[in-house]
């Protein structure tokens, strides 16, 4: 076998093995940007140009997401918001669409204390997606619902959908402390 047969054979045969590392390193991480987001992922692809460019998007936020400083609550801030809640659910009986908006102050009240950012709706979407993919959609409901509302358009119907929609983001933040997660130094 010639020199010349010999180096072409082995060219071709690190170009193919760089071509399976390649494709074998874009699903594990196409992989882990699922597991990490959930049904964000699909909505993102769904939403972007391409799935590479939903990919790098899922992964800035991500890369946001990690340097913040989100931390759990101390026990008596969790009792504090448990309180509130339960406070805006009995408001709900004699002023539904006032319980709303104030279930949207006090869920972006939380979100503030865990040490989240609140300086826009779509800016809070995209960092709440990182760890809370799987209850995003609740929060999107309310929200439609609270926008409604504030043009008193929402039915009784709606607006009690909506509480039990910004509930289940609540519950999700006021217990998800387990650990703190701090920038790195």
């Amino acid at each position: 076998m010639s020199t010349g047969t010999l180096l072409a054979i082995v060219i071709a045969a690190v170009v193919i093995v760089a071509l399976i590392v390649s494709a074998l390193a874009l699903l594990m991480r196409r992989r882990r940007l699922r597991e990490r987001f959930g049904p964000e992922y699909e909505r993102t692809v769904e939403g972007a140009d391409s799935r590479f460019a939903a990919e790098r998007e899922l992964s800035e936020r991500a890369k946001r997401h990690d340097e913040l400083d989100i931390k759990p609550l101390p026990d008596s801030a969790r009792d504090r918001f448990a309180r509130d809640w339960d406070g805006v659910q009995h408001e709900f009986v004699d002023r539904p669409e006032d319980a709303v908006h104030d279930a949207d102050r006090l869920v972006t009240s939380l979100m503030q204390a865990r040490g989240y950012p609140t300086e826009g709706y779509e800016q809070q979407m995209k960092d709440l997606s990182v760890e809370h993919g799987r209850t995003l959609e609740h929060y999107r409901a309310a929200h439609e619902i609270d926008t409604l509302s504030a043009g008193h358009k929402a039915t009784t119907e709606q607006l009690r959908s909506a509480m039990v929609h910004y509930r289940a983001l609540f519950d999700e933040l006021l217990s998800d402390g387990g650990q703190a997660r701090h920038a790195p130094a």
